[in-house]
């Protein structure tokens, strides 16, 4: 039985959206063989919190695991998706009820943020659906080991104290933000992340796929 693969990583480009104050990134030829170069070889300066990317621990507890440390056990394998089209934010009492098997491991949340990617010309919408702190404190308690969202963060746009992300990162949970989730449908899949090896860095860009058998 073919197995079906759903690339839900957002292409790296200055058209996507920057958080606000970042700047987009610059992905730009040194040498071109079109211009009489030996080859063509390109640079990327990014900040590394853009489009699909994965948060480690260090990235709001100091001194925590950094992205080169984090397990691949906890970055790939059996994953649930689940979507909350209505909401404006999602709370403990959200989660609670969408039926979420007790075993999961690995969650990835689907909301109305993904008809923002429909055109980025938009830009930055300070207004997407993330976690409240209850529901990151629900997931932490429910030993959930990492939670995916599709849009730049798992967090409200200026949530006080940054609740969020710390209950999350403190427990060692790992965030994956920007997926592009155009299409998928709620349900079981294999998880493949990958984010960039980058030592001691407090977070990394990913190729993020699903699998459905």
């Amino acid at each position: 039985m073919s197995r079906i693969i759903h690339d839900v990583t957002l292409t790296l480009s200055p058209e996507v959206p920057a958080w606000p104050g970042q700047q987009a990134p610059k992905l730009f030829r040194l040498r071109s063989m079109s211009d009489g170069g030996a080859n063509n070889i390109s640079q990327l300066d990014t900040f590394v919190h853009f489009g699909t990317h994965v948060d480690a621990p260090l990235h709001f507890v100091d001194g925590a695991r950094p992205i080169d440390q984090m397990p691949l056990e906890t970055l790939i394998g059996p994953c649930v998706v689940v979507s909350f089209p209505d909401v404006d934010a999602i709370s403990r009492e959200d989660l609670e009820a969408a039926g979420i098997p007790k075993a999961t491991e690995r969650l990835i949340i689907q909301t109305r943020n993904c008809q923002l990617f429909d055109d980025h010309s938009q830009g930055f919408d300070k207004n997407f659906v993330a976690l409240t702190p209850d529901a990151a404190n629900w997931i932490v308690e429910r030993g959930i080991s990492l939670v995916g969202i599709d849009y730049f963060s798992i967090e409200r746009y200026e949530e006080p104290g940054a609740a969020t992300h710390v209950a999350l990162l403190g427990a060692e949970v790992a965030v994956v933000e920007g997926l592009d989730l155009r299409g998928i449908e709620p349900g079981n899949y294999e998880l493949i992340c990958m984010p960039l090896k980058l030592k001691d860095c407090d977070g990394a860009p990913a190729r993020v796929a699903l699998i459905e058998n």
